[in-house]
């Protein structure tokens, strides 16, 4: 495979993950939302009949982000917010909605608005930063990441370390990248996107001996992914290790032998390069 393939190839693999990346971090946002806005009537007995409704309308409006059934979701939310416009989940509902409207800077404009109500919300704060990334403002999207991480109220930290050097990795910062992957694994050790991400850009910078090292002694350790046993696999096949190659590739065909990682052995067996 020619070295022009080859960064094709791998520019559209890390152009799926950021992708996935995103829509994964949308979607747990949008959850958390339903979580926060479910069974309104009785959340807060002291809540006017303003802000009861308000709360309805959020509920509703989430439901109908979560249905992609958009121009629902903004006659609620927009109602929810002429209802209740001191409520930060209205605001991060509303920019989440900018957001799959391709609309950056309605996005921006809500996001900050909900900090402005809950300055110290870290999943206000971790969604915005990965909005600024997404949108090329990377230093903004670290800056707040390692804000997010240090806050106490925040249960994942080790997410936020991995959430920026993502950002770091797309921006092509990739020392910066490497450094945030390991605080994250220092965080927690067993985190094995934080580990996936490592290891995978190890790979891309022909560090095969530390991408190698790392991985078997995670997998050694902890109960891997199936992304992770793929990644072996491609580490090993980059070694030219034909036994550790299959090595990975059994444990992934016993122990996920449904993924889609699994379906996908037999067609880089065909596809050497």
């Amino acid at each position: 495979m020619s070295g022009a393939a080859g960064m094709a190839r791998h520019s559209n693999r890390v152009r799926s993950r950021g992708l996935a990346w995103r829509s994964a971090v949308l979607g747990a946002s949008l959850a958390l939302l339903a979580a926060c806005s479910s069974n309104p009537a009785v959340q807060r007995p002291e809540s006017t009949r303003a802000e009861t409704a308000a709360a309805y309308n959020l509920q509703l409006g989430v439901a109908y982000l979560q249905q992609d059934r958009l121009a629902l979701a903004r006659e609620k939310l927009e109602r929810a917010l002429r209802q209740n416009p001191r409520d930060p989940q209205v605001h991060t509902a509303r920019a989440l909605l900018a957001e799959k409207l391709n609309d950056p800077g309605d996005a921006d404009r809500f996001y900050r608005s909900a900090l402005r109500l809950a300055p110290d919300d870290p999943d206000i704060s971790n969604n915005y930063a990965v909005f600024l990334c997404r949108t090329g403002r990377t230093d903004e999207g670290v800056r707040r990441f390692a804000t997010v991480a240090r806050n106490k109220l925040y249960r994942a930290p080790e997410a936020a370390w991995t959430n920026a050097g993502v950002c770091l990795r797309s921006a092509q910062r990739l020392d910066e990248a490497s450094e945030h992957f390991a605080r994250a694994l220092a965080v927690r050790p067993n985190h094995a996107e934080a580990m996936y991400q490592l290891a995978d850009l190890d790979l891309e910078r022909g560090m095969l001996l530390e991408a190698r090292t790392g991985l078997d002694r995670f997998v050694d350790t902890f109960r891997p992914t199936p992304e992770l046993l793929l990644l072996g696999v491609r580490i090993a096949r980059a070694q030219r290790d034909q036994a550790a190659e299959e090595r990975y590739g059994r444990r992934l065909r016993v122990e996920f032998p449904e993924s889609d990682q699994a379906r996908q052995l037999p067609v880089l067996r065909r596809n050497p390069g």
